[in-house]
């Protein structure tokens, strides 16, 4: 009983700081502090500088020294602003929300999908977690599928901000088991899957072409639509201004198409790779995307 107890003061704790930070005025979030966090996060820590500069050679070896740089440095700025978007979650407004994220062509998509189920693929490209203000216009349950966290006190406020909309948070393990039951149910769901980052070590890899190299990856969404028949849509995102962005739907699988195994996949990576050289400071660099090296004798 203490325990919990103790672990209620420290989540109330962390909850009032961030909603507390979250109410300061946008221009000391946006552009004071997202400095001093720019300037200790990447020129006194270096936060995975080796990583970064690793990733942007292998992806861009047509430029040279000074544009690797520049990317890299806007990259860091954006880190930073992810860092104040993800606290800002907690205790922004839906009205505000509504502004973080404009969605283009939604009438039309809503059409399209009919009150049905789809899969929304997404990246950790932007501020992605604004993907859940989509809840605000459609009936349909939105939920964004995560990695459960190894602390319990980031996994209780982060489920809290990812819910403020209305959407659910639902945990990459217990994905299958909750789109099983929304459809034994007849609920409409809005699947959010992030599939960009390197499937963990020892699963059977998948390699597709991304940035002219043979790249892994996870296929779970595309299993999840052929299994339910659900439509897939890019998520395009551009970025307008700091914590302004704009979102296009963008349909690469409708449902019912034939399509070979790994087809949708496919079609994901070369989505999401046009959408990264329109903007590459925008996507997580820091990530080790290309730790697992390919070998012919995986495909065979």
């Amino acid at each position: 009983m203490l325990k919990r107890a103790w672990f209620n003061i420290r989540y109330a704790l962390l909850l009032s700081g961030c909603w507390l930070f979250g109410k300061l005025p946008s221009w000391l979030l946006y552009h004071v502090f997202l400095d001093v966090i720019y300037f200790f996060v990447y020129k006194v820590a270096g936060y995975r500088i080796g990583v970064v500069r690793d990733n942007l050679r292998r992806a861009f070896p047509e430029k040279d020294a000074e544009e690797l740089r520049i990317i890299e440095k806007k990259f860091y700025l954006q880190l930073a602003e992810i860092f104040i978007d993800t606290i800002d979650l907690i205790s922004i407004s839906r009205k505000d929300m509504a502004k973080r994220l404009e969605f283009i062509g939604t009438e039309q998509h809503e059409a399209e999908v009919a009150g049905g189920s789809w899969v929304a693929a997404l990246a950790h490209y932007g501020s992605w977690e604004y993907f859940t203000s989509y809840q605000m216009l459609t009936d349909a349950q939105v939920v964004g599928v995560y990695h459960k966290l190894h602390s319990g006190l980031f996994e209780k406020l982060y489920k809290y901000s990812r819910a403020r909309c209305g959407a659910k948070p639902v945990a990459m393990r217990d994905t299958m088991r909750y789109v099983v039951e929304s459809a034994r149910a007849g609920r409409a769901i809005v699947l959010g899957l992030i599939a960009d980052q390197a499937p963990r070590m020892g699963e059977k890899p998948n390699w597709f072409d991304f940035f002219s190299q043979k790249t892994d990856f996870y296929i779970g969404p595309e299993k999840i639509a052929l299994k339910f028949h659900m439509p897939v849509y890019f998520i395009y995102t551009r970025k307008k201004a700091r914590a302004r962005y704009m979102a296009e739907f963008v349909r690469i699988y409708d449902g019912v198409e034939d399509v070979p195994e790994g087809e949708i996949t496919r079609r994901y990576a070369v989505r999401l790779e046009a959408m990264i050289r329109e903007s590459p400071w925008l996507w997580m660099w820091s990530h080790k995307r290309w730790k697992k090296q390919y070998k012919p004798s995986d495909e065979q």
